[in-house]
């Protein structure tokens, strides 16, 4: 509960800072040069936000060894370190929060023009291959059992992996229903007429 509320209070502080530049008109966005993707200028705008990304993770993560790969095709840091828990946080949400800091800080400062992912500990990679192997098994199950199957609410992302994963199988269809955040995925057995 406490890391969640200190990267909320880094986040109100971030975007205080942000309302006083722009009532001191000195926000980032009214410089008039622009990043194209794949250039010179965008891979070394990617090597200043890994800078960022290092310190950032290095002080939530104190006395942390921090190793960042990058993928400069893909936009992609890949964070390493032995323990990063805190700085992935619960389900990922922490991961996230310092996603969309880092994000927010490249297009503010026109370091990027494109978004950046971060997996840190493989957390993003491992977390989409469980998500792929359950939609497998819970599809294997509605087709054995000829019934419908409503998995877990989850989020945007998480349900187009499952559609994605599911288009393969001729013998399933699966439909998102419901409001957020409780919209999940039911997978519905095609019944083959014989």
């Amino acid at each position: 509960m406490t890391e969640d509320k200190s990267i909320k209070d880094a986040i109100d502080s971030y975007v205080e800072s942000l309302e006083e530049e722009q009532k001191r008109n000195k926000l980032i966005e009214n410089n008039s040069k622009k990043i194209e993707s794949g250039t010179e200028a965008e891979i070394n705008g990617l090597e200043k936000i890994k800078q960022i990304l290092k310190k950032s993770i290095e002080l939530i993560c104190l006395g942390e060894e921090v190793k960042i790969d990058t993928d400069s095709e893909e936009l992609k840091l890949s964070v390493q370190g032995e323990d990063l828990g805190i700085a992935i946080g619960r389900d990922g949400k922490n991961m996230q929060a310092l996603e969309y800091i880092i994000n927010l800080i490249g297009k503010r400062k026109k370091l990027l023009c494109r978004n950046v992912t971060i997996d840190i500990k493989d957390y993003r990679k491992e977390k989409i291959e469980k998500i792929k192997k359950t939609a497998v098994i819970m599809a294997k199950k509605a087709i054995s059992e000829g019934r419908k199957i409503v998995l877990k609410p989850m989020c945007a992302y998480e349900r187009k992996i499952i559609h994605n994963a599911l288009a393969k199988f001729k013998d399933v269809t699966t439909r998102s229903r419901y409001e957020e955040p409780n919209r999940r995925i039911i997978i519905y057995p095609i019944k083959s007429s014989k």
